[in-house]
């Protein structure tokens, strides 16, 4: 930084003010990561004051730049940012509120609980924060969505004089980032799809947790990256503001590529005595440091979270006018754009607010009794499409597995987004399952409506991206398919296991493994209508029976989780079986064997743990009565969370090893997955010494 220019002295006075702050908030929580926020302070500075479109008033209008904080672990530098710019806060129904988003007293309370200032950024918790980052390369990963929904927004609302997406996608990523795999399949994607309105900010500073990058990483991140097809440019000093601009403003000429600007800087103070670079980065600088390094900056050296007024009044005159002249003049252009398009802006206000259109479920299909049945990706081809057909922004693909998942939209004029078509809502992910769900994540977040898919084996590589759908409340629709040892002959590399359970065990994920054609059509109905809450959608590539409902009870069951699909003569069981999926079929057998020989069953099809959870405690009794001690769940899955629902002295037939290669059917026999091994479970339950009561 020039500190003899006197045209750059409030720019100094700002960038060490948000360095300072930071340091000061690390310190009084004795937590955090200095280092990084120091570092990159005069760059996060030239690209908030000169150039993000972003209105400090109004932090959620539509067609704002986003920027993502990916390294979150430098989240003072995000937080010093939302403060000084006099960030308004928004409440979960949208509206802007007059308090701060980031006050000085939530940034003193850094790291604490209940502060708005979280150890890494968190959206929905702290406005102006557009993704929960923490996880390494996550952000990147979630910003090429946001990319991909800026073009997809323009290509289908932009009218002639009437450009409402225009917006651009900031994020700023370290080392660490650059080493995780989900960042360098996002960055393989946008390259392809040659996203020229994303940059990356790539602050290159050779140190990780463990000390120089020279222990771990070597290679040549702008070679890699001008391979994937990106405009790389080079910041030599990350203090030198002039050369972090023109990188800026050459990043936005730039028309055909999305940009990688790689910053070369030091993590560095004012103690000429201070070595130790790893606890500059991951550790507070201690009272003393602290002193030496405001003294380094000409600080006050005792002085505590502190903000001159003129600072404020600089971004103030700088971002907050730029962002309010920018949102009032969209907000006055989309008045004139509603008049001349009434249909189009009431989706954009309906996208605005998660709402879905009127009658969006007319198209949803029903399904005929079958004995052979039908797949439940089979079905959730037909729902998926209906839900195409009147949702515009219900978009989606798969990871390279569109044509086995059955997740290709087919409905007239829907194309593949490209990177000549911008309007298609088929989307090729590759191989990518990691970076796919990353991207929907990034596509929630901008308020369409994602879907992506892919074999259930492979959510194990997605569950961090799932994870974060599940923390950030993002409906979000993860389609899993070949969703247990049914998958045959491919063996135990592709038969899930030990999945189910895993997502399950997700705070705020509904999983949900429909066990016939109309129990998927209620579960895409149910999906829908989430507005803050992801959904697995977890689905047979085998054929299910579709059972007959006017014998047994309605597929809308399935909204509350379980319910009794058959049950015995007088509605009073001396066992209950219970299933989810295909298994669903096999308990119906059983039970019409023991009700043939005299046994009082009662079949509970159980879809969905977490809607289950959610219901009254005497809709659960009334489905799982306490008294019926004798219960048997069959799931070809680890049995794992079952004795819930069974207690210790129930019956759970599940997996309890990996598969096998073999036809379904030698597989069935062999785990024991028969109607014969079913009644067996069921009559044995009857006569066993019962050990302990049961609670639904």
């Amino acid at each position: 930084m020039k500190h003899d220019d006197p045209n750059r002295r409030l720019d100094e006075l700002a960038v060490n003010t948000l360095r300072t702050l930071a340091m000061d908030a690390v310190q009084q929580a004795n937590s955090g990561h200095p280092g990084t926020p120091m570092a990159m302070a005069p760059v996060a500075y030239s690209l908030w004051q000169k150039s993000l479109r972003f209105d400090p008033a109004d932090p959620i209008w539509p067609n704002r730049d986003r920027f993502v904080l990916s390294m979150g672990h430098a989240s003072t530098l995000l937080y010093s940012l939302l403060h000084v710019t006099g960030t308004r806060a928004v409440n979960p129904k949208y509206e802007v509120l007059g308090r701060e988003s980031v006050s000085l007293d939530d940034l003193r309370r850094f790291r604490q609980l209940d502060s708005r200032c979280a150890g890494h950024p968190e959206y929905r918790w702290t406005s102006g924060v557009e993704t929960t980052t923490g996880p390494l390369g996550q952000g990147l990963a979630t910003s090429v969505g946001m990319a991909i929904a800026r073009e997809w927004l323009a290509a289908r609302y932009n009218q002639p004089n009437f450009d409402l997406f225009d917006y651009r996608v900031y994020a700023l990523a370290g080392d660490g980032c650059m080493m995780e795999g989900v960042a360098s399949e996002a960055a393989s994607l946008a390259g392809h799809l040659k996203l020229a309105n994303l940059c990356w900010i790539y602050d290159s500073n050779r140190i990780t947790i463990e000390g120089d990058t020279s222990l771990a990483f070597s290679e040549d991140v702008a070679a890699r990256f001008q391979g994937y097809g990106w405009n790389v440019l080079r910041v030599g000093d990350a203090n030198d503001l002039e050369l972090v601009e023109r990188a800026f403003a050459s990043a936005q000429r730039c028309t055909d590529r999305p940009t990688l600007i790689v910053v070369d800087s030091h993590i560095a103070w004012g103690s000429p005595n201070k070595q130790d670079t790893h606890g500059a980065h991951g550790e507070p600088l201690g009272e003393e440091e602290v002193r030496l390094t405001k003294r380094g900056y000409g600080w006050p050296e005792d002085a505590k979270f502190l903000v001159p007024d003129e600072v404020r009044e600089h971004f103030a005159n700088g971002i907050g006018k730029r962002g309010s002249d920018a949102r009032a003049a969209w907000m006055n252009r989309f008045e004139v754009y509603r008049a001349a398009f009434p249909e189009l802006a009431d989706e954009l206000m309906r996208i605005q607010r998660r709402q879905l259109p009127e009658g969006w479920d007319r198209e949803l299909p029903s399904f005929p009794t079958d004995s052979k049945g039908v797949a439940g990706r089979d079905a959730s081809a037909k729902a998926l499409n209906a839900i195409a057909k009147c949702v515009p922004w219900f978009l989606g693909g798969a990871a390279d597995l569109a044509p086995s998942t059955k997740t290709r939209l087919t409905v007239d004029g829907v194309g593949d987004f490209s990177a000549t078509n911008r309007a298609g809502r088929n989307f090729h992910f590759g191989v990518r399952e990691h970076a796919m769900h990353a991207v929907l994540n990034g596509l929630s977040l901008s308020k369409l409506r994602p879907f992506g898919a892919g074999f259930f084996i492979f959510s194990d590589y997605a569950r961090p991206a799932i994870r974060l759908s599940a923390l950030m409340e993002l409906p979000v629709v993860h389609v899993f398919t070949h969703d247990s040892i049914g998958v045959g002959e491919d063996g135990p590399t592709h038969q899930p296991v030990e999945q189910l359970a895993s997502l399950r065990a997700i705070p705020g994920l509904l999983t949900i493994r429909p066990g016939d054609a109309n129990e998927v059509v209620e579960a895409w109905r149910l999906t829908m209508e989430q507005r803050h809450e992801p959904v697995a959608l977890v689905l047979s590539r085998q054929a299910m029976p579709t059972l007959d409902r006017a014998q047994y009870a309605a597929a809308s069951g399935l909204r509350r989780g379980a319910y009794v699909l058959a049950d015995a003569p007088g509605g009073k069981p001396e066992v209950i079986l219970m299933a989810s999926g295909s298994e669903v079929a096999l308990v119906v057998a059983a039970h019409e064997a023991l009700v043939a020989a005299g046994v009082r069953s009662r079949v509970v099809s159980f879809p969905c743990w977490e809607l289950f959870e959610r219901q009254t405690l005497e809709y659960k009794q009334s489905v799982l009565p306490s008294d019926v001690r004798a219960r048997v769940a069959v799931e070809q899955a680890s049995p794992f969370g079952w004795e819930r629902y069974v207690g210790l002295d129930g019956r759970a037939l599940g997996m309890t090893s990996f598969g096998a290669s073999a036809p379904l059917a030698h597989l069935q026999k062999k785990f024991g997955f028969t109607v014969d091994a079913v009644v067996a479970a069921a009559k044995l339950q009857l006569v066993a010494e019962p050990k302990q009561s049961v609670h639904a």
